[in-house]
């Protein structure tokens, strides 16, 4: 009989626990996890409420967060060699936390607890000792960084639901705001505030449609060289940053942060994602990674489309009220060993907009019609 491949599913269930027993200790600070029971049906964490009560809270303000990868862990040439692979899907790891923790971190969430969604038609292809090694080594460092513990997971054999040779890649987080702190909902943005802008490392998981399509028109496909000598594969897949730290440290120092975008679809349209009736003028603008130059030049894009799509070298924009506190951030993300800018200021306006002066560069609401209510 045609049935799942339990021997596959097992092997790599028993990697992916042991893995996961790595970062128990990662978020120690906000509660315990008994080690003995991983690997059961159902986890449990136990929350530690002693901050929440020393700070008279009355309110514990958690998240939910489901995300999904997308089509990043597709971008690579057929012939990657065992070692490429690994790096290839350790950067993939990385990837996998940083497109779930960023999102929650933008609302000044804390990652505490994260579960991985890994189905797959074939898993005794897909879960290859390359996969195993280069992924989980890839996730459980970027567990480590975020300080949250990898607490669940499912693998389901689906055939005839997903393609041969393919796995798709998701998750979900449990986050929480630090006691005595309300989420950074944007309510608070307002003209006059300043931009900092941190930096990304390349396209992080976004554009990654655009950019598969540019691979079929390259001379060499994924392997064509850039100008510092990068394979085009390993551009596109460098590891994306990881933005929880920066936006627990500011939050500790007590700087007043009023938004927080992370840029991701959409490009640089997310700086006007408020519903407020703002401009967003940026001043400076940070180094360009050369992938994106790369990009521009061999498809032909221009400066406007490719900050529709990419976050071109901006991975992250921080909102807060003055100068004084936008230099701060600064201050704390090169603490973090992240360049960032202060970029720019917000600006009272008839309808949204994003002004880039360095670029001559405007962005209209009327082709970007998300907004955060």
């Amino acid at each position: 009989m045609d049935q799942v491949n339990y021997g596959a599913l097992d092997k790599a269930k028993g990697a992916f626990i042991r893995a996961s027993k790595e970062t128990l200790s990662f978020a120690q600070r906000f509660g315990f996890v008994p080690d003995e029971k991983l690997g059961a049906s159902a986890n449990v964490f136990a929350l530690d409420l002693k901050p929440f009560i020393a700070e008279s809270a009355d309110k514990l303000y958690i998240t939910l967060l489901p995300e999904g990868l997308g089509t990043a862990d597709d971008a690579r040439p057929e012939d990657l060699s065992p070692k490429e692979l690994e790096e290839f899907w350790h950067n993939i790891g990385l990837k996998t936390m940083s497109c779930l923790t960023n999102d929650a971190a933008s609302t000044g969430m804390q990652t505490i607890l994260i579960s991985l969604y890994l189905p797959s038609s074939n898993p005794e292809e897909v879960f290859s000792q390359e996969f195993l090694n280069g992924f989980l080594g890839g996730f459980v460092s970027g567990c480590k960084r975020v300080g949250c513990v990898w607490i669940s997971g499912e693998t389901p054999q689906l055939k005839g639901k997903i393609c041969e040779g393919k796995l798709d890649i998701a998750g979900a987080l449990f986050g929480i705001m630090p006691a005595g702190l309300d989420p950074i909902d944007g309510t608070r943005l307002a003209a006059g505030n300043q931009i900092v802008l941190i930096e990304s490392s390349g396209p992080h998981e976004n554009g990654f449609t655009a950019l598969r399509k540019l691979a079929t028109q390259l001379p060499q496909g994924y392997r064509t060289k850039l100008s510092n000598g990068q394979e085009y594969w390993q551009a596109i897949n460098a590891p994306s940053n990881l933005y929880t730290p920066l936006v627990q440290n500011i939050l500790a120092k007590g700087i007043s942060v009023t938004s927080i975008e992370n840029i991701t679809g959409h490009g640089w349209q997310k700086l006007m994602r408020s519903q407020k009736p703002l401009r967003y003028v940026i001043e400076q603008m940070l180094p360009v990674p050369p992938v994106f130059d790369f990009v521009e030049k061999e498809s032909g894009s221009s400066k406007k489309e490719m900050l529709e799509i990419f976050n071109y070298g901006a991975g992250c924009a921080i909102f807060v009220p003055d100068k004084e506190q936008a230099d701060e951030v600064v201050k704390i993300a090169g603490s973090l060993k992240l360049n960032a800018i202060h970029a720019g200021r917000v600006e009272a306006a008839p309808n949204r907009e994003v002004v880039i002066e360095p670029l001559s560069v405007h962005l209209s609401s009327e082709s970007f019609v998300l907004a955060r209510e």
